[in-house]
C-alpha cells in the first residue's frame, strides 16, 4: 500500500500564494496519475501575520513542521516589514532549526531562447550547486564596536566546522554519483585569501574524495567560477561550496538558465524534513495580477516529489514544464509569458 505523504504548505508573501496554488494544482493531478496519496496543511507564516501579531514563528512551529514529509514554500518578504526580520525569523530559523544543511540548486536550461549567453544550448547548461546551508557567514556571529561613531568596527564571522563541512561535501559526492553524468565534483572557494575557512574546506574535500575514486575532482576560485558560468557553463557538473558563495553563484546560475521564473531550490535534511521553494522571492509589485511565472514553484514541487521518493511523478512534472517552456511560452518573465499564472499551471497539468 502506498504511503500517504504529509506536506506542510507555507504560501508566504506577495506572489507566493499565487505560485503555490499552481504547484498544488499540479500536485493533485500528478498524484492522481501516479497513484499516491497526500494531505496538506497550510501555515500563514509571513509578513501579514507578523504585522498583525508581531510574531514571526510561533512557539512550537519547528517541532510541528518536523513531523511532515516535506515543506512547500511560496516566498518570504513583505514591503512593509524591515528586510531581515522575516528572512532571519522564518527562512534561516527553519533551515537551522530543522537542520536543513544542504541547499540544492539545479541550473538547467530548457530552451536556448531564454539563455542570455550567446550560442549556448540546453546541453551546455546543466549543472547542480550543492551549497552548505547552516554555517559560514549566515550563522549570524559577529559584533559591532563603537557603533555609530567614526571608530565603528563591524565584524561578521564565517563559522565552519569540520562536521558541517564534511557532511556537505559527502552529500555532494553522493549526489554526483547518483546524478551519473560527467561525475565531476568541483569545489568552489577562495583558498588564496580565505586561508582558514577554505583550508578546512579544501583539506576535507580531498580527504573525502579518496572514498570516491569514481568521481573526478576539481577546484575553482569563486570569482573565476562566475566568469566560467558566463563563458563556459558546460564545464560544470556538480559544484560544492560554502553558504555565502553558494548564495551568490546560484543567482548567477538562475540568470544563465533563463531567469528567476524557472529557478527552484531545496533546503535539504537528508534524514529529516526538507523545504522546497522558488528562489525568486515574493515579487510584491506583481501580487494579485495573475502574471507571475509559477514554473519555478512547480519545479520546486518536482524536486519535492523526488525527495519523498516519487521519482516518476517528479520526472512527469519536469517533462511537462520543459514542453511548455519550449512550445508555449514567449518569455519566462512576469507578464510576458503569453499566458496568465493560472493558465501556465493549467498547461502543466494538461501535458503531464
Amino acid at each position: 500500500m502506498n504511503k500517504k505523504y504529509k506536506i506542510a504548505v507555507i504560501p508566504g508573501d506577495g506572489t507566493g500564494p499565487e505560485v503555490v496554488k499552481e504547484g498544488l494544482k499540479v500536485l493533485e493531478a500528478v498524484a492522481s496519475k501516479c497513484g499516491f496519496q497526500y494531505e496538506t496543511q497550510g501555515y500563514d507564516f509571513g509578513g501579514e501575520r507578523y504585522l498583525r501579531t508581531g510574531e514571526v514563528l510561533p512557539q512550537g512551529a519547528l517541532k510541528e513542521l518536523a513531523n511532515f514529509d516535506a515543506i512547500f514554500l511560496g516566498a518570504i518578504g513583505h514591503p512593509d516589514v524591515k528586510p531581515g526580520i522575516l528572512e532571519k525569523g522564518i527562512l534561516l530559523t527553519t533551515r537551522f532549526g530543522l537542520d536543513q544543511y544542504i541547499n540544492l540548486r539545479p541550473v538547467k536550461l530548457y530552451d536556448e531562447r531564454f539563455c542570455p549567453l550567446k550560442d549556448k544550448k540546453p546541453g551546455d547548461v546543466d549543472f547542480v550547486v550543492v551549497r552548505e546551508n547552516s554555517e559560514g557567514l549566515y550563522k549570524g556571529m559577529g559584533e559591532f564596536k563603537s557603533k555609530g561613531t567614526s571608530e565603528e568596527i563591524a565584524t561578521q564571522i564565517s563559522y565552519n566546522t569540520r562536521k558541517g563541512v564534511e557532511r556537505c561535501i559527502r552529500y555532494a559526492f553522493e549526489f554526483c554519483r547518483r546524478r551519473n553524468k560527467k561525475k565531476t565534483l568541483t569545489l568552489v572557494g577562495k583558498t588564496n585569501v580565505l586561508t582558514y575557512a577554505f583550508d578546512l574546506w579544501e583539506r576535507t574535500f580531498y580527504e573525502v574524495a579518496k572514498e570516491y575514486p569514481d568521481i573526478k575532482t576539481d577546484y575553482a576560485h569563486v570569482d573565476a567560477t562566475c566568469m566560467w558560468f558566463v563563458k563556459n557553463p558546460e564545464w560544470f557538473d556538480v559544484i560544492v561550496t560554502d553558504n555565502m558563495f553558494g548564495d551568490i553563484i546560484t543567482d548567477l546560475g538562475a540568470m544563465v538558465q533563463g531567469g528567476m521564473g524557472i529557478a527552484a531550490g531545496g533546503n535539504i535534511n537528508p534524514d529529516g524534513v526538507s523545504m522546497f521553494e522558488p528562489i525568486g522571492g515574493s515579487a510584491p509589485k506583481y501580487t494579485g495580477k495573475n502574471v507571475i511565472n509559477p514554473l519555478a514553484a512547480i519545479c520546486a514541487l518536482s524536486m519535492l516529489l523526488d525527495e519523498i521518493k516519487e521519482p516518476e511523478a517528479a520526472e512527469m512534472v519536469e517533462k511537462s514544464v520543459i514542453k511548455i517552456v519550449k512550445e508555449k511560452l514567449k518569455s519566462l518573465g512576469a507578464g510576458r509569458m503569453g499566458y496568465s499564472t493560472t493558465e501556465v499551471g493549467d498547461l502543466v497539468v494538461k501535458y503531464l
